[in-house]
């Protein structure tokens, strides 16, 4: 990576702020007061300084995040663009593991397409092509997101600073290679005991998964931390999210790729 910029007072307290309520489990007040003179730059160096900070302390990216994709998701945060955040290995939930309560603040559940990669994206003008030659397979997943701002009162820097509202991701077990699945017909229905909590598509996701997963690879590039052979991308809702209870059980059915499942302790 690249020298960082020294980040002001206020950015490395919002960092602070962030970072403590991950480790105590009590959210922190929205901290867009305290960017709003930087914007997203000034919210991405809080990200990074987190990253780094756990990176230090031990915990390991496994791959990225783009977020904001859907624009169901989009209305509901009140955001126009995409975002992005990191995935730690920690992050990553065995389907048949509950998820116990507490392990996350404000939980809600939202059903994407996950692109393994079987080789590097170092470049920001990845093309199409390359990424789909990069990508080993892809699965249905349920990525679990979380806010560490009380009330999910968050505006876009919130949840930039705040690793992309990150939480935990389940990956399905059926992958499929890229050639073998038309992600963009692609239809997802989300349950909740049985129930449809939530529907969309593969068109839902900035047009097409391929897409999304593509204006990652670049971004990331830019950003100084490219996804590498083996990281998993998230590649953005295809519905809007919901809100999870304990003693919940989340089904999604993607087309092609089968079903993921997660089960919340009571």
């Amino acid at each position: 990576m690249s020298a960082p910029v020294q980040p002001s007072k206020d950015v490395s307290k919002v960092a602070e702020l962030l970072y403590e309520a991950h480790q105590s489990g009590n959210p922190c007040q929205p901290v867009k007061d305290l960017l709003e003179a930087g914007g997203p730059e000034a919210a991405y160096q809080a990200q990074e300084l987190n990253t780094q900070r756990w990176l230090d302390e031990g915990r390991r990216l496994v791959g990225r995040k783009i977020g904001l994709t859907s624009t169901a998701v989009q209305k509901q945060l009140g955001v126009n663009q995409p975002d992005y955040g990191m995935l730690f290995a920690d992050m990553s939930v065995d389907e048949a593991a509950e998820i116990e309560v507490g392990r996350l603040m404000q939980p809600k559940a939202e059903a994407e397409i996950a692109f393994v990669l079987g080789s590097d994206l170092p470049h920001p003008d990845t093309t199409t092509a390359e990424m789909m030659r990069a990508t080993e397979f892809v699965v249905a997943a349920l990525e679990i997101v979380d806010s560490r701002v009380a009330q999910w009162n968050i505006s876009f820097l919130d949840t930039v600073a705040d690793n992309a509202s990150s939480g935990l991701f389940v990956l399905g077990s059926q992958p499929a290679k890229l050639s073998e699945v038309d992600l963009l017909s692609a239809g997802m229905v989300m349950e909740r005991r049985g129930e449809p909590i939530s529907t969309g598509a593969g068109r839902a996701c900035l047009g097409s998964p391929v897409s999304a997963a593509t204006w990652l690879a670049r971004t990331m590039a830019r950003a100084g931390r490219p996804v590498q052979a083996g990281d998993t991308i998230l590649s953005g809702a295809l519905g809007p999210m919901v809100a999870v209870e304990p003693g919940d059980v989340i089904e999604a059915r993607i087309s092609g790729l089968g079903s993921v499942t997660a089960a919340f302790g009571q």
